[in-house]
């Protein structure tokens, strides 16, 4: 099987998002392992600053959330990951004076991944650096990010 191009570009804007029946944003992300699962590949947040695990919409023209989620990580972190196992979806648990239009109301659909690759050039690469951590540095980075400390935590990552 041959591998399909991956594009340089970055999908922005939320015309194709999916929104689940309660009107929420679905968003699907990935838990990135390295193969001894002892480290995890975290990503700059493009607007705060912090580190957060890869992840976005999932969009109307991506058959599964497992599909967008391999994407998201292409497009954030640079890798080319194969999934292991569904983590389940997990809901939004950030406060409602946190929630804005821009910021909607989120389901989360996670996934453990293994890197296969880390690309030298990924298309926001300009925007967001990636970092090998552990999962101490991990869980204290998402401390204030509820949702997607929950995602590690259902990971097989060890402790």
């Amino acid at each position: 099987m041959t591998e399909q191009p991956r594009s340089m570009e970055s999908r922005v804007g939320r015309k194709n998002q999916r929104y689940g029946p309660k009107g929420e944003r679905l968003v699907a992300g990935v838990v990135p392992l390295s193969a001894d699962k002892t480290l995890v590949l975290m990503i700059q947040s493009a607007g705060r600053g912090g580190w957060v695990l890869p992840k976005g919409g999932w969009e109307t023209d991506e058959n599964s959330p497992q599909q967008a989620a391999c994407r998201e990580a292409w497009e954030e972190a640079g890798v080319i990951c194969t999934v292991h196992k569904d983590l389940g979806q997990i809901p939004d648990m950030r406060s409602s004076s946190l929630l804005s239009s821009t910021a909607p109301k989120a389901s989360y659909q996670f996934f453990e991944v293994t890197v296969d690759r880390e690309e030298e050039q990924w298309p926001e690469m300009h925007k967001r650096k990636r970092q090998w951590v552990t999962y101490k540095q991990a869980a204290d980075a998402l401390a204030s990010r509820p949702e997607l400390l929950e995602a590690l935590n259902r990971s097989s990552m060890r402790r």
